[in-house]
């Protein structure tokens, strides 16, 4: 055990016997012992949090069904670009076709989906009975003893299915090992991107994957009402987030970030190492998201704490408006880059950029989102890919004032035959931020 942290004996008499804290004492505690504070915050916040329920009931996962369809476009992905096979790592690839929830470790566990016929696993021998729970697909499993090469077995596949010589695609986070190792095994193999087959999968999300981004969309968006008029003066980022993460979990979400940047910290987009406490004026800006069945929320709440100035309200008006402009421009076939490039055109009208430079909007304008919370393709300048429906985005042009405070207000879309479709609605003004 190392730096264990033990509190100083305080002194006590009968009148601290009947001493019942609140959130506001609490915070003043805070301060002399930080290493405490948040759990102190969350413990004066539990009556509050036993309001809560879980919103998550009507989640359905994704079905056997749509897995094997997900593996029938792929192979006609395959077909479509003259590939045999595609090789996939545990992550949320390798979820997405097979169910298989795994972490990636020095022991090869993969995936291997051919052009006809089911798909492959190969894993340790031992870990066997543990991958096949969540295994979601007709496959072929195949096992390896800790003496033996995992990456011999796929090659003995793939020649047993006369792919040896094919072309063969890698899922674009396989790590550089497993990739030389196929190099080696199967020297008359073409390995290229799977991305046209993977990316060409994932991109476009189902009406049953859409559902469950609504579904975690909503709790982010409820937790945020709950936690809004409990953040008070003193808190620090850390005790904000939380607190937030603490009603997502009641809600029924599994938090993926909580993030609160207070004061200037909020003028650089992930934060500052210095620790800020809310203060009156200070802007508070948040960007939290969850997971709920694999799927991923994604948004973004600014406001002031007291009393605004008119810079703050001009600028957090600028924003909304910038969310009005990319939602505007997202239209079907039109490039993806186009709508960065909308908001962008608006900003510097106002004397923001130009650009990516400050004061202004240094970041892309949105990415993707599904089983991860950033994925392909992004609302960036340059970025020719034609939105197409079932296509989903985070549309957040925020705009920072470095030295002093940022905005930023994030929504996510999902694009339907009509146009773009708010997973959450935009806050209605600065007064009313939630």
């Amino acid at each position: 055990m190392t730096g264990m942290f033990v509190a100083p004996a305080i002194p006590c008499n009968k009148a601290c016997m009947s001493f019942t804290p609140t959130r506001r004492t609490l915070l003043s505690a805070a301060a002399a012992f930080p290493l405490l504070s948040t759990a102190r915050i969350l413990r004066a916040a539990e009556p509050d949090l036993a309001g809560l329920a879980d919103i998550t009931g009507a989640a359905r996962p994704i079905t056997p069904a749509e897995r094997t369809a997900r593996i029938a476009r792929a192979q006609a992905l395959m077909k479509a670009n003259n590939i045999g096979a595609i090789f996939v790592e545990p992550g949320s690839s390798q979820t997405y076709f097979t169910g298989v929830r795994w972490s990636r470790s020095e022991r090869l566990t993969a995936a291997v989906i051919p052009v006809e016929g089911k798909a492959l696993i190969v894993t340790p021998f031992f870990e066997e009975p543990s991958v096949r729970e969540t295994l979601g697909i007709p496959a072929e499993v195949r096992v390896w003893q800790e003496d033996e090469d995992p990456l011999a077995l796929i090659a003995g596949y793939l020649k047993e299915r006369k792919l040896a010589a094919h072309t063969i695609g890698i899922e674009e986070t396989v790590r550089f090992f497993a990739v030389d190792g196929l190099k080696r095994l199967l020297p008359d193999a073409r390995l290229v991107s799977a991305n046209p087959v993977v990316r060409g999968c994932r991109m476009i999300k189902t009406p049953a994957e859409i559902a469950l981004m609504q579904v975690a969309t909503n709790v982010t968006v409820a937790a945020y009402r709950w936690l809004h008029p409990r953040v008070e003066k003193g808190m620090t980022g850390s005790e904000i987030g939380a607190l937030m993460s603490a009603a997502t979990r009641k809600l029924g979400g599994e938090p993926e970030f909580s993030m609160a940047l207070v004061g200037e910290a909020s003028a650089y987009p992930h934060g500052s190492h210095e620790v800020h406490r809310v203060g009156e004026g200070q802007m508070v800006l948040m960007d939290c998201g969850c997971t709920v069945q694999g799927y991923q929320s994604d948004v973004s709440r600014t406001w002031v704490h007291g009393t605004a100035t008119a810079e703050q309200r001009r600028v957090w008006d600028h924003v909304a408006e910038g969310q009005r402009v990319a939602l505007a421009a997202a239209r079907i076939g039109a490039p993806a880059g186009s709508i960065d490039d909308a908001v962008r055109a608006r900003y510097e009208r106002w004397g923001y950029g130009p650009r990516y430079r400050l004061p202004g909007l240094s970041h892309r304008t949105g990415h993707g989102i599904g089983m991860d919370g950033h994925e392909p393709i992004n609302l960036v300048h340059g970025e020719a890919t034609p939105l197409a429906a079932g296509m989903c985005f985070s549309n957040e042009p925020g705009i920072y004032l470095p030295g002093k405070f940022g905005v930023r207000l994030e929504d996510c879309f999902h694009m339907t035959d009509a146009g773009p479709k708010w997973f959450s609605e935009p806050p209605a003004s600065l007064d009313q931020p939630v």
